[in-house]
């Protein structure tokens, strides 16, 4: 997907459209971290620690019921 910058005052803003907010559940009160490399913008949402572990819990059950499948699927 390609954007382009629009002016929003004396700065510049990225509009990230709606369906692609949804699938990452952010809203307009989730805090953003953003950091670069000094070539490319990466933006990404501040989980809570809490969502963090259960996320983890989750695809690590998954990874141990599905694993080699997953290997599988991937070769």
């Amino acid at each position: 997907m390609n954007k382009t910058l629009i002016k929003h005052g004396n700065s510049l803003a990225l509009v990230i459209d709606k369906p692609i907010l949804e699938m990452l559940q952010i809203t307009a009160e989730t805090p953003l971290e953003l950091t670069t490399n000094g070539d490319v913008i990466l933006i990404r949402p501040i989980r809570d620690k809490r969502r963090q572990r259960q996320l983890q819990a989750s695809l690590d059950k998954i990874n141990q019921k599905f694993g080699e499948d997953l290997e599988r699927l991937a070769q």
